[in-house]
């Protein structure tokens, strides 16, 4: 009987994954109106009854797929959040934060959505990513600068991210790329007492 039940929490999660790697194709390729349970779980080769006993409705799998962006980004921030220098990790996590804005803008714009319903899961991983982030910044800036500095660099990849999506950061009106922007911006911090900051470091 315990073997025939663990088989049965096998098949549910791996039933849970499939409709979740199906409402990330789904929301990559049309955004959040093309994520329906519907098509969710015809895409993964279920019933749409079936995507509703994991899944309470549409938001609440938008909410799961955000959560779950949000962790991995934490995941990849805390290896950062442990590594030398400080200024070359928190490179890594900005780029990263572009990368997905260039290859998933729905999903990235889903990551920074206030979430409907339930928020809790999706503000956990969100504090948690964040907490790391700030981390960085503060090893470089000091920690009670980091949140100033933190908002700023934020704010800075944002814009940045936009206007490349939007076709506007092109390379023969501006001669500059996203990445080199995220170096001057970052070249610009200023060092906590007692430290200093090499632009070289970052290349």
């Amino acid at each position: 009987m315990l073997l025939r039940m663990a088989r049965r929490s096998e098949t549910a999660a791996a039933t849970r994954r499939s409709l979740l790697d199906a409402a990330g194709a789904l929301l990559d390729i049309g955004g959040v109106d093309a994520v329906t349970l519907r098509e969710v779980g015809a895409r993964a080769g279920v019933s749409r009854s079936a995507a509703y006993r994991h899944f309470a409705d549409k938001q609440a799998l938008l909410n799961v797929l955000a959560t779950n962006a949000l962790s991995e980004l934490g995941d990849a921030l805390e290896i950062l959040a442990a590594s030398d220098p400080p200024e070359q990790s928190l490179r890594s996590a900005l780029v990263s934060l572009l990368t997905i804005g260039r290859t998933r803008p729905h999903l990235y714009r889903l990551m920074f959505t206030t979430p409907a319903g339930d928020p809790t899961a999706a503000v956990r991983a969100a504090g948690r990513t964040w907490d790391l982030f700030l981390d960085i910044v503060g090893r470089i800036v000091g920690p009670q600068r980091a949140r100033h500095y933190g908002a700023l660099l934020l704010t800075s990849v944002h814009g940045i991210t936009s206007l490349e999506s939007s076709g506007h950061l092109v390379w023969d009106k501006w001669q500059t790329t996203a990445e080199q922007l995220i170096d001057t911006v970052i070249g610009l911090l200023p060092a906590a007492p007692g430290r200093s900051i090499h632009p070289r470091r970052l290349k």
